[in-house]
């Protein structure tokens, strides 16, 4: 049995479920269990998300072997009116372009929101 991650308290900018689907994003053939410790959620949790996303239709699976490939609709609109007429493929082209700069910027680079 896999050891539960450690809960986060507060709030976040990002839902579980825009977790889970830029998890798969990144990795369309990731197991639940590497979803889960990525997004530091159970496994439990990552199943219902994921069941969650594939009847909205923004995801679905497909079988090979042991495992799942992923394919998310990128087209699909986001659910919230304030969103309206943006897309899965725009949010995580926000998502993945985030990640990318990160991992660009030295460890101690902080965002102090400030000019100079």
């Amino acid at each position: 049995m896999s050891e539960v991650p450690e809960p986060h308290t507060g709030w976040t900018f990002l839902t579980n479920h825009a977790r889970v689907l830029a998890a798969i994003a990144d990795d369309h053939t990731a197991r639940v269990r590497d979803i889960a410790a990525h997004c530091r959620l159970t496994e439990r949790a990552v199943q219902k998300i994921i069941v969650d996303l594939e009847q909205a239709g923004y995801l679905s699976h497909r079988r090979e072997g042991r495992g799942n490939t992923y394919r998310i609709e990128p087209g699909k609109v986001l659910r919230h009116p304030a969103e309206a007429g943006l897309t899965v493929a725009a949010l995580l082209a926000v998502l993945a372009r985030d990640e990318a700069d990160r991992s660009r910027e030295p460890a101690d680079s902080g965002a102090t929101g400030r000019d100079g």
